[in-house]
């Protein structure tokens, strides 16, 4: 009989897109607990009763110093052991939008195989200089180690954010995380054919809704556990959330695209721990 993989999905201080986390993972196949962050931090809870961590998007400390940063400083320093652990346990853990803030700020992404919580990169202001909140169409790479988007080509979903243009220090970092396929997934232009739409060559707004380096949407570590995306693929869990779906050919599944990234894991966790 297969497991029902246990998903911690965290919420307090901001979060907001924690119920819609955790129901698309309960869709999934899952059993979703939403925890208080700071029941991880007093160890009245541990990572180690889940297989799967989920930090949702939102607000986290009201974004103050910058999107992610205080939640980040907070699981970087009260969480590190348990971190450690569930990573070095094979353990998947995904960031979406703030929560992708929040892994980046930790070090956890892009990060390294064993986590030393060091920050190599961030995301910053949008090019717009103002708060977006539009449907994106992403493209992902089919050679990524990243276990979240496995057989996953191209999906559309919602972003809303003000601070999601990915930066490092240099072309080289970047020229790494591709060479290492961790750049797994960018924003494309949807007149592209499906599978050709990747480009290091920036795109215009709002193709590119922020004017991230090289189109970057999201990003995983080395082992492909830990995956970080600013769109947000809860929200677009269903075919009738898309804003097109009336003027589309019917189409008769109610699941949508994106709910292969919450299933990916699923299934992950009950072929592997």
């Amino acid at each position: 009989m297969e497991i029902k993989p246990k998903v911690a999905v965290l919420f307090g201080f901001g979060i907001n897109c924690d119920r819609e986390t955790a129901a698309v993972f309960d869709l999934a196949g899952a059993e979703s607990e939403r925890v208080h962050v700071n029941n991880f931090v007093n160890g009245k809870r541990d990572l180690s009763e889940f297989h799967i961590l989920a930090v949702p998007g939102g607000f986290s400390f009201g974004d103050h110093l910058g999107s992610g940063r205080l939640l980040g400083n907070r699981m970087r320093y009260a969480m590190r052991e348990q971190l450690t652990n569930f990573v070095a346990s094979g353990k998947p853990i995904i960031g979406i939008c703030n929560g992708f803030q929040v892994l980046v700020k930790t070090g956890l992404l892009p990060g390294r195989e064993i986590p030393d919580f060091e920050q190599r990169a961030s995301l910053t202001l949008n090019n717009s200089g103002r708060y977006e909140d539009r449907w994106v169409t992403l493209e992902f790479d089919s050679e990524s180690p990243c276990i979240w988007t496995k057989g996953i080509t191209r999906i559309e979903c919602p972003v809303r954010h003000g601070e999601g243009k990915f930066v490092m220090p240099s072309q080289s970092d970047l020229d790494d995380l591709d060479n290492n396929h961790q750049l797994v997934t960018r924003y494309v232009d949807p007149s592209t054919d499906i599978g050709k739409g990747i480009t290091d060559t920036p795109l215009p707004f709002p193709i590119c809704p922020n004017g991230s380096i090289r189109n970057i949407a999201g990003i995983c570590d080395p082992t492909g556990l830990v995956f970080g995306l600013m769109p947000h693929p809860e929200a677009a869990y269903a075919t009738f959330l898309h804003p097109h779906h009336t003027r589309n050919a019917v189409n008769t599944e109610i699941l949508g695209e994106c709910m292969q990234i919450f299933e990916n894991a699923v299934k992950y966790v009950q072929s592997n721990i």
